[in-house]
């Protein structure tokens, strides 16, 4: 099973590769990662600002998710009843079932409105709502259920001895918690966050309805992005007679697949050197 998925992963790696060729044959590695100027028709294949809206909304959708999870987890294990986790933690795996595009709908519906009509105001900024900050609150729900329930079997697997170490010393229970159970945890936290980058990196349609879609460099939380993933999805099959237009997207997907790919890669090693600890 292990060579059959290595098998699939060179395949992909390599049919991608050899489509982005003619683009990297136009034009150097560093130029087109580094040029901020998207315009297929005059031969400008800039991919900065894809590269940039991709990083604003993970990054958005992390700063909102992580420490949620975490607290979420803590309270689960450490506080919650039986009888509770049992009816939480099925319904937060419900979540990660429900189809991207319902996320996307409720973004557009709710969280869109929300941040410009009651926001931005508060900040003085003015916007139509369709921003990065849109697409990160977006994502950070998508992947908190992945993120709540690797978290939740990390923490399960920390020893009752630490903790009852810790408690007979004088510590509260809250800061068993926090200097123990967390710092224990860490690398099974770190490979839950890692894991949830991944998903945010690959999400296509939610983030595609709610960002804005303008191939620009966000310079704030209230500017509207351009993800990569969107960018496959709105352009692939349209005007592929542009040269290296289609070359181009091939070359877009390959820079996703090598960022999951590597983000997924360090969650495994991370989670493997957890298990070897346990």
């Amino acid at each position: 099973m292990l060579a059959l998925s290595l098998i699939v992963i060179v395949f992909i790696l390599v049919g991608l590769s050899i489509k982005s060729l003619p683009l990297l044959r136009a034009e150097s590695l560093g130029a087109i990662l580094s040029e901020s100027v998207w315009s297929p028709l005059n031969g400008s294949f800039g991919f900065l600002p894809f590269i940039m809206g991709t990083i604003w909304v993970t990054f958005i959708s992390l700063i909102i998710a992580a420490p949620l999870c975490i607290l979420a987890s803590a309270y689960l294990v450490e506080y919650a009843s039986e009888a509770l986790r049992r009816m939480v933690l099925p319904l937060v795996n419900v979540l990660a079932a429900i189809p991207p595009v319902l996320y996307g709908v409720w973004g557009v519906l709710f969280v869109v409105p929300f941040l410009s009509q009651y926001i931005a105001p508060l900040v003085g900024a003015e916007t139509t709502g369709y921003t990065v900050f849109a697409g990160g609150i977006v994502l950070a729900v998508m992947i908190f259920p992945i993120m709540v329930s690797i978290m939740v079997e990390v923490l399960q697997t920390i020893p009752y001895e630490l903790k009852a170490a810790s408690l007979s010393l004088g510590a509260t229970k809250w800061e068993t918690i926090v200097k123990v159970v967390l710092v224990k945890a860490k690398p099974g936290l770190i490979a839950a966050v890692v894991l949830g980058i991944s998903r945010a990196f690959g999400e296509t349609i939610a983030v595609l309805m709610v960002c804005g879609n303008i191939p620009q460099i966000p310079k704030s939380f209230f500017d509207a992005g351009y993800p990569l993933p969107a960018l496959i999805a709105n352009n692939f099959g349209e005007m592929m007679s542009i040269p290296l237009y289609d070359s181009a997207l091939m070359f877009a997907a390959l820079l996703l697949f090598v960022l999951i790919f590597g983000f997924n890669l360090i969650s495994r090693l991370i989670l493997n050197r957890l298990e070897g600890k346990s």
